[in-house]
């Protein structure tokens, strides 16, 4: 059991001093989950414990005693305290916290949080009409506006959508074995006599789904390499549902089906220029993730080097272009379980995580996300950073037995030649660093496939030579993960060169395009540091304008000959 956005473990022991008890802390993750879709604390059950102890008792006065004091710090927030049995014979003080639907939670001294992942974060004054916004999204699957009669479906629609629920892998055969009418309320496509939003969007007819509020419409534009535009295609009639329009979008255009090509022993391997994995991912997302509240199409612009996807809306609260990967808050919670139980996108969270698998085995760039004032752009690059990698990491992917991480990991690591736990950290957005690190490296380092050497934030990880070696790998040679004594060497070799003299000192950037680009400047400025400190080389002039010479002492002492004598 571990601690999401609608789930927090409370230590019994916030009690044990009546008057120490933190109310305005726990008032803070009751107003979080109110402004969120409510959510349930677990009083009890340790951090990092699943179940609470077998021997324990809960006093049932704490209910009355936290509600009573919770009320008295909240505005807005309706919660139901009671004192439960957990299956392994413990007692735990179990607190629901309802949603709001139509104002904010605040605590009474005027703050306003909001749960993202598993934390209770404050929501600044200028945020909250964009809290308010988002909370509308949240009713707007279950809402029967326009009353539209539970019969009045599209037959065809119904039909494949009860079909392919019924054989759906992911669905329990309790559901399997429902009714129609019961799948239908299942997923919240119906409420009572009625359609509702989702209904009529999954289900419904045409003409229905057409004065649906902002039902979705997809344009497709394609480019030229002038910016001009070439082609058009729109899916604006209303007559597709959600799976018929991935379906359309992916099946109607040829773009789709270029390749490159790659010499594979005697045969060629083809990589698509946009993986159907991709696109499927991006498109789902950009349908189950858009405020169905906003007005807007969705634009997937093709140009020739690259592919845009635009979706009216911003980000949720809490997510950002760089922590998608990790943070993950729902906003039609009922369409993306639809989307789930179709196949039709990944579990909650691990869309991304695909993306960016499929994206870095075909050593090509990352997605770049990116939130404007009334859109969301994700790009998609085609180009293939290091086709010399290619071979190696689907021997890699196939052969090593990886888990997704793992792989994406190495992926990083493969295409970058090298990474420090900076950078690392820097394109995955890993906060707590060193732990996260591992986490995504997960056995590849005990495994010996990824190697790394210093410590802390300046840790360097690349594959281990061996590996490469092993799977026949041809890449070309690189200085990146060059040691840093025959750095030093090189770096008096290009000194005695070009700046053997005060007069004919060299400037830092001239000094790494020479000795070579692919090095870190960082491990570069360490080793001119270090020579500087042996006396070997001197600087002259400030900050940017800073350039260097030998030395009298590095003039007298470097010897040539030990570049290549050096072990």
């Amino acid at each position: 059991m571990i601690e999401t956005d609608n789930l927090d473990k409370k230590s019994l022991l916030c009690f044990a001093r009546p008057d120490k008890i933190g109310w305005k802390e726990l008032a803070k993750d009751c107003v979080a989950f109110a402004n969120t879709r409510g959510g349930d604390l677990l009083f009890g059950i340790e951090d990092a414990e699943s179940e609470p102890d077998p021997d324990q008792k809960i006093d049932p006065s704490l209910a009355n005693l936290l509600q009573k004091n919770i009320a008295s710090h909240t505005i807005a927030v309706g919660l139901v305290p009671k004192v439960v049995s957990h299956p392994n014979g413990g007692e735990i003080l179990h607190v629901r916290v309802h949603p709001t639907r139509q104002q904010l939670a605040a605590t009474t001294d005027g703050r306003y949080y909001y749960r993202v992942g598993d934390h209770s974060t404050p929501i600044p004054p200028d945020q909250l009409p964009r809290l308010l916004a988002e909370k509308e999204m949240y009713v707007w699957e279950i809402q029967t506006v326009r009353k539209v009669p539970r019969d009045r479906v599209d037959v065809d629609q119904l039909t494949d959508f009860i079909r392919r629920i019924k054989n759906s892998d992911r669905v329990s055969q309790t559901i399997r074995e429902k009714s129609a009418p019961e799948i239908l309320d299942h997923y919240f496509l119906t409420d009572g006599d009625h359609l509702t939003n989702l209904g009529v969007l999954w289900v419904g007819q045409r003409r229905d789904r057409a004065q649906l509020l902002y039902a979705p419409v997809v344009q497709f534009l394609k480019y030229d390499s002038r910016g001009n535009k070439i082609g058009k295609k729109a899916w604006d009639d209303f007559s597709l549902n959600p799976l018929q329009l991935i379906e359309a979008i992916w099946r109607e255009f040829p773009d789709w089906s270029g390749y490159d090509e790659f010499p594979d022993g005697l045969f060629r391997r083809q990589i698509p220029h946009y993986d159907e994995v991709v696109i499927r991912e991006l498109v789902a997302n950009a349908l189950v993730h858009r405020p169905y509240t906003t007005a807007g199409d969705i634009f997937i612009n093709l140009h020739p080097d690259h592919l845009e996807i635009h979706n009216p809306g911003r980000f949720p609260l809490g997510v950002n272009s760089t922590n998608i990967l990790h943070q993950s808050v729902r906003r039609n919670d009922h369409l993306a379980k639809v989307f789930h139980d179709l196949k039709l996108m990944e579990r909650e969270g691990s869309g991304y995580d695909k993306i960016y698998e499929t994206q870095l085995l075909q050593a090509k760039p990352l997605p770049e996300p990116d939130e404007l004032d009334d859109r969301i752009v994700v790009t998609v690059r085609r180009n293939i950073v290091k086709p010399d990698i290619l071979d190696f990491l689907g021997k890699a992917s196939t052969e090593l037995d990886l888990t997704q991480r793992e792989r994406i990991a190495l992926g990083l690591v493969a295409q970058q030649e090298s990474l420090t736990a900076l950078e690392f950290s820097r394109i995955l957005d890993l906060k707590n660093e060193d732990t996260r690190i591992r986490s995504w490296l997960g056995n590849l380092e005990s495994r010996e496939i990824i190697l790394s050497k210093g410590k802390t934030r300046g840790k360097t990880y690349f594959v281990n030579p061996e590996v490469l070696r092993t799977m026949d790998f041809k890449g070309r040679t690189t200085l990146k993960n060059i040691e840093s004594h025959r750095l030093r060497e090189l770096l008096l070799m290009d000194l005695k060169t070009y700046g053997p003299t005060l007069a004919e000192a060299q400037r830092i950037d001239l000094i790494h395009e020479r000795v070579g680009s692919e090095i870190s400047r960082k491990q570069l400025k360490e080793v001119i540091d270090a020579l500087r400190d042996d006396g070997l080389v001197e600087a002259v002039g400030e900050k940017r304008g800073m350039a260097y010479h030998l030395s009298a002492k590095g003039a007298l002492g470097f010897n040539p000959d030990s570049v290549a004598n050096n072990p």
